[in-house]
């Protein structure tokens, strides 16, 4: 059951804190490769901008920006754990375009230049996340950016921005903005019970089946999908849904043995107890405790 959204409106400052970690990214990877003193700025490559320049600088212009209809999410997601589980809103994906472009006195020096920006950005297609971290509020996910094509003629771009005509490169960078509406959801049904009896059958001749509901999590708490949940006793088996939960029909009374598997393939073993509050399983990492005895 969901109830009507509450909304929260985050902070959100993820552009203005994309343009200062680009800034950052790109002093460093420069100055590391012997550019010093470039000004990295934003502001848009005017000729009264341009004028002011005493020194080589990179101008990253943010141009455009529109949904990334390619990679939008129109599900919501399922959050929270046993005994809280909310929906929330899918994030808004955005693609914003940047036009970058290099100024020196010379063109041999601005073709340097413009040189190693592009493999800088081209070196990285996802966005180191502490690029943004110790700023940035409202950004959900990976940042994914790539060198790409022009979204529309540059000769419009120039004359539009009061520039002189000169060569760029077209930089996208991919985010996710978290939204601030938050569906409640009721109590999760966990337990189910069919009781059957056959039409000619005295009603004490009753036969009791139960559903059997969870969740499958790792040992940090965070859900784990397509895990494989098997009732090996019974013959019953089911998987995990991208919120880690699973259901269990036709279950008799008694206590049974529950194995879960993930893809990974680490596996783990309990007990559910019939009729009862359902089970929550949690499978270690294998790997990381051979580590740990290695």
């Amino acid at each position: 059951m969901v109830v009507s959204p509450t909304v929260d409106v985050p902070l959100n400052t993820a552009i203005a804190d994309l343009d200062e970690g680009l800034r950052g990214l790109l002093r460093a990877d420069l100055k590391r490769h012997g550019f010093d003193g470039v000004e990295v700025s934003f502001d848009a490559p005017s000729r009264e901008w341009s004028g002011k320049l005493t020194g080589p600088a990179v101008n990253l212009f943010l141009y455009d920006i529109r949904e990334a209809r390619d990679r939008a999410t129109s599900s919501p997601e399922t959050r929270g754990g046993p005994g809280e589980t909310f929906m929330v809103s899918p994030p808004l994906r955005l693609a914003l375009t940047y036009a970058v472009t290099a100024w020196t006195k010379t063109v041999e020096d601005e073709h340097r230049l413009l040189s190693q920006v592009l493999t800088i950005l081209f070196s990285n297609a996802r966005l180191p996340r502490d690029l943004l971290d110790a700023r940035a509020s409202g950004v959900h996910g990976p940042i994914e950016a790539s060198v790409g094509r022009p979204r529309e003629d540059k000769a419009d771009f120039w004359s539009a921005v009061g520039g002189q005509y000169k060569a760029s490169i077209d930089y996208v960078v991919q985010i996710a903005i978290e939204s601030g509406a938050r569906f409640e959801r009721g109590p999760e049904v966990r337990t189910r019970t069919i009781r059957m009896r056959r039409s000619d059958a005295r009603q004490t001749e009753i036969e009791e089946m139960h559903g059997v509901g969870g969740t499958v999590r790792d040992e940090r708490g965070e859900p784990i999908a397509h895990a494989w949940i098997a009732m090996p006793d019974l013959g019953a088996w089911a998987a995990s849904d991208v919120g880690g939960r699973f259901r269990l029909a036709r279950v008799a009374p008694g206590t049974h043995r529950v194995v879960a598997r993930t893809i990974a393939g680490n596996e783990v073993e309990t007990t559910v107890t019939v009729p009862g509050a359902g089970v929550d399983v949690v499978v270690p990492d294998a790997r990381k405790r051979r580590r740990t005895a290695a």
